[in-house]
């Protein structure tokens, strides 16, 4: 079954952002949010790293490796954009100033519990949570952007998560690269799926019980929300 390519998937996290709204994008496949916002949006994005208004990538050759995100990759600023110290960025993030964070996800439960940041393995990843925390528990909602399986098939959307938490109840939307779900007090629920997907076998991907109230709306393959 075929799914949305992590470019569109971005693409369609971008175009469904609230008008004028602050909004902070994860380390990782987040950030690519930035390159797909319509022409003419008015949401802002904000840099744990100490950034407000960043706008996309830069063309080739004309990165600076003095302006970069908080996951290191150079970024552009937006006309109206300001620079702070981290310090300021995380009292924007606990304040509960950020309308929105996109995050990654390894796994998240039907009740909305978040596992971001470790694997529990020695991978190399970091060693401690870092901002993830922050974030979770201080913007106003939180979204995660991630594809809907491990590369082994396992399922990442599950009833309880096995992976160490990084925040209990705090996700309100997952966009994976084949649906939109929303954590509803009864568990997932189905808002829209890609066009030609196979409700059954979405189920089956699925590691807790998929509430589908309805006709779900349609995504195109290039990660349009069809109303």
């Amino acid at each position: 079954m075929k799914g949305l390519s992590r470019e569109n998937l971005a693409r369609l996290v971008a175009a469904s952002l609230p008008a004028g709204a602050f909004v902070n994008l994860g380390i990782g496949a987040p950030t690519a949010v930035a390159d797909y916002l319509p022409d003419g949006s008015d949401v802002i994005l904000h840099s744990e790293n100490g950034i407000l208004h960043l706008g996309p990538k830069p063309a080739p050759g004309l990165e600076d490796y003095d302006l970069i995100n908080a996951g290191k990759s150079p970024v552009t600023i937006n006309q109206g954009g300001a620079y702070f110290d981290s310090s300021l960025a995380f009292a924007m993030m606990r304040g509960g100033h950020i309308d929105v964070a996109v995050l990654g996800a390894f796994e998240v439960s039907s009740g909305g519990d978040l596992a971001n940041w470790s694997t529990g393995r020695a991978d190399g990843s970091p060693p401690a949570i870092g901002g993830a925390i922050d974030l979770a528990v201080g913007a106003k909602q939180i979204w995660v952007m991630m594809e809907h399986v491990t590369k082994t098939g396992a399922a990442r959307l599950v009833e309880a998560c096995s992976l160490p938490l990084t925040a209990m109840g705090v996700v309100r939307r997952v966009f994976t690269n084949h649906c939109i779900l929303s954590v509803t007090p009864r568990g997932f629920r189905l808002d829209a799926a890609v066009e030609g997907t196979d409700l059954d076998a979405l189920r089956s991907m699925t590691g807790a019980p998929l509430l589908i109230d309805g006709r779900p709306a349609a995504i195109t393959a290039e990660g349009r929300l069809m109303q």
